[in-house]
């Protein structure tokens, strides 16, 4: 075999040009770059130093043979052509990779079966011996790349990929891969910062990723250096001799490492469940001194190393993949923003994202960015220098003005000289004067960010005072009065309820999500609202079971009050929330008429009509509905006001169970869906189509004398013209519509019915 052979680094799309630096640094010559490859010249000690020490690629491969080749007759004779008895036994085992198409090959797997049939044939014995197909532990891997009517033949000697370092048995939910977080921290120059003696930190560092590729970095360790199981075990062109001089050398090099003074290397991660997994990638790694683990939110990351030493923080932050992710992700951009301006001064930023338009939100500069793949998903790295001239203000600032923050910044890392004593008049010594807290600037909210915040004040400002009035806790303070900002925002007490209607087709996608997220920047501003009690949701036209849908599975209730009774709402999971804000005016209205009668809830939801009734003094309510978890809720909600007797709960499809029945009520509301198709009715209930029949069963049950309630939510509903000459029916829309939902006279109609 040649001295020189031709290798390909393979290695995730974007880090070509950092893989070419490595790998000439460790021997590669005549290094030429392709799309996810790096290919060069190199002999086998090289090849071997490449394989333990590349922190970037993700296999080695050694080409054996490249032919021209026009059909698979010629991928066959030149596979066959190849002397593979140089490279392994008759009686070992064999997987085969295949990529690229053309030359009447479309099928890899066809491409990779030509590949295998050829080097079975050439190794066979008379006495039948072949090798045997083992795709996870096999002697050799072969590699076939066709690439314009080129066949590319290789043998891998890296086995698996080098990005499994092995310290990494536990991960979390969305993993970088290893290659990848150390391409990514040698973008944000920790191998200089580390050289330096500097810091690291990680706000959200999941199982420790970041930290332990910056541990081996900091500490000249071999990445592979653990690794047990190569390509080129196995494979008969191997040189045990050579490749056990390398990999002591390594060994020694690790050791000379880890004994130095440890550098000051830590992670922070809210969720519990993830430290240990974490803690035991860093004990695997044989890097416990150097890095440390701990539980924190980002809300209160604070690095504080040694000796007041700066240094990197770096993160990969959530990017968002469920529908209501947005305020949460917004919130969480922001709190790391405002924590690199106030605790991290002086220090350098590295952040990661899958979302650039939410790093745009942390109210702060990136002076560099640089473009990644994580995966099939482009992704940017945000790198950052945490000075006061980077940071995003409400107001522009002069050169001046920056240089004089420069100078206080300076200033402040200076040490603190002693000073002399001073006295006053009765010889007591006084007290310097504390120095000021650092003023932290909110984010600059973009201009139509704050036209929509200061629609929101406007309108706050006029509500609040008609609500403290009248004494209502849950109101509506917005609903899409901005055409651009197609969304409803619901105050429940200290709480903020967003939902946004999805955008029409027509309109940009990244234009809508932009103005989202100028939304959600602005809303805790302006109605001066914890981020954290900030919950959105996405409302688009329901249909099939889509209406029945969880949103999310928190199960976390909330009390709030109306009209003098207690009612239980959940922001979270479901799109509505157990409480339609509309409809206060009609529960008010059936409080102060329920007085001693019988009361029946048609459609009942969570009966918080039933709840006003009982607080009304009914002599009796029932409520029907046919979800068990409404009425559940129901239930819930008529205890915490003491209502548990003479209130009956009643599960069924409302048609039959009126149908059905034979008592009489004097006070009924009706508020139907405007469809229903639940697994447990027959049929479909349409309420344009059906609210004829629903009417008519309904009067037959209405004492003489009594008054029926008519709702719904469809925008185009008629009521039938007939209903009128059998009822007397009085339309009061008008009448059901309170201050916070008159921009939106649309928003029920509501109707007064009673026997003639």
């Amino acid at each position: 075999m040649s001295d020189r052979f031709e290798l390909f680094l393979t290695c995730p799309k974007g880090l070509e040009g950092l893989l070419i630096e490595e790998a000439v640094g460790l021997g590669l010559e005549e290094a030429r770059e392709h799309t996810s490859a790096v290919r060069g010249m190199a002999d086998m000690e090289t090849a071997y130093r490449l394989c333990l020490w590349s922190r970037l690629a993700n296999r080695v491969l050694l080409v054996l043979k490249r032919f021209p080749m026009k059909d698979a007759e010629d991928l066959y004779h030149g596979v066959l052509d190849v002397d593979w008895q140089d490279h392994m036994l008759a009686d070992g085992t064999l997987a085969v990779e295949f990529s690229g198409h053309g030359s009447g090959i479309d099928n890899t797997h066809f491409g990779a079966l030509k590949v295998k049939d050829a080097i079975v044939d050439k190794l066979r014995t008379p006495t039948g011996e072949r090798p045997s197909i083992d795709k996870l532990n096999p002697d050799l891997r072969i590699h076939l790349r066709l690439d314009r009517g080129e066949a590319i033949l290789s043998l891998d000697l890296s086995g698996h990929s080098l990005h499994q370092r092995g310290y990494r048995l536990q991960q979390g939910a969305a993993p970088l891969k290893e290659n990848l977080a150390a391409a990514i921290l040698i973008r944000a120059g920790w191998p200089r910062i580390a050289a330096e003696g500097g810091a690291l930190a990680d706000p959200m560092c999941g199982v420790g990723t970041f930290l332990v590729e910056a541990g081996m970095i900091a500490a000249d360790m071999a990445p592979n250096l653990r690794r047990q199981q190569w390509g080129f075990t196995a494979w008969l062109g191997h040189v045990p001799a050579l490749w056990k001089k390398l990999h002591e050398e390594a060994t020694a090099r690790a050791a000379a490492g880890l004994a130095k003074p440890p550098l000051w290397i830590r992670g922070y991660e809210a969720d519990p469940r993830l430290i240990q997994p974490g803690r035991n990638n860093v004990e695997r790694a044989g890097l416990s001194e150097w890095i440390k683990i701990y539980q924190g939110e980002v809300a209160t990351f604070e690095p504080r190393p040694d000796q007041n030493q700066k240094g990197l923080v770096i993160c990969n932050p959530p990017y968002g993949e469920r529908l209501g992710d947005e305020a949460s992700l917004l919130y969480l951009y922001q709190n790391l923003g405002e924590r690199l301006r106030q605790a991290c001064l002086n220090w350098e930023a590295a952040v990661f994202t899958g979302a650039p338009d939410l790093g745009k939100r942390m109210g702060i500069r990136s002076h560099k960015q640089y473009s990644f793949w994580n995966g099939a998903l482009p992704c940017k790295l945000l790198l950052i220098k945490v000075l006061p001239d980077q940071f995003v203000t409400g107001e522009r600032r002069s050169p001046e003005q920056r240089q004089a923050e420069r100078e206080q910044a300076a200033y402040d890392q200076t040490p603190e000289v002693p000073q002399e004593r001073q006295y006053n008049k009765n010889g007591n010594p006084i007290k310097p004067a504390p120095s000021p807290a650092p003023v932290v600037e909110q984010a600059r909210l973009s201009e139509g960010g704050q036209m929509f915040a200061n629609r929101l004040q406007k309108n706050l400002k006029s509500l609040s005072k008609w609500a403290k009035r009248e004494g209502v806790e849950c109101y509506r303070v917005y609903d899409a009065d901005m055409p651009e900002y197609s969304m409803a925002i619901d105050l429940y007490h200290d709480w903020v309820h967003v939902q946004e209607y999805v955008a029409p087709k027509s309109i940009d996608p990244e234009k809508a999500s932009a103005r989202l997220f100028d939304a959600l920047a602005a809303i805790p501003q302006a109605l001066n609202i914890d981020k954290s009690r900030v919950v959105i949701k996405r409302r688009e036209r329901q249909s099939g079971t889509k209406q029945y849908e969880r949103q999310s599975a928190q199960g976390k209730f909330t009390e709030v009050n109306e009209g003098g009774v207690k009612l239980l709402v959940n922001l979270t999971d479901y799109l509505d929330t157990g409480l339609f804000l509309d409809h206060r005016p009609m529960r008010l209205r059936i409080q102060k008429e329920a007085a001693g009668k019988r009361f029946l809830n048609l459609f009942c939801y969570t009966a918080t009509a039933s709840v006003h009734a009982a607080k009304g003094g009914a002599r009796s309510t029932t409520s029907v509905d046919l979800s068990k978890t409404y009425l559940d809720w129901a239930r819930r909600n008529l205890s915490l006001n003491g209502f548990s007797d003479k209130n009956r709960l009643e599960q069924g499809d409302v048609m039959a169970w009126l149908e059905a029945s034979c008592d009489e009520y004097d006070l009924i509301f009706i508020d139907p869906p405007t469809f229903s198709n639940s697994k447990r009715m027959e049929g479909v209930f349409d309420v344009q189509r059906d609210h004829v029949q629903l009417l008519d069963l309904a009067m037959a049950r209405l004492a003489p004398g009594g008054v029926l309630y008519f709702s719904n939510n469809f925008r185009k509903f008629q009521l039938e013209d007939n209903l009128g000459e059998r009822y007397a029916v009085e339309e009061i829309t008008a009448k059901t519509i309170d201050p916070d939902f008159a921009r939106n006279g649309k928003i029920h109609r509501a109707w007064k019915i009673m026997s003639r």
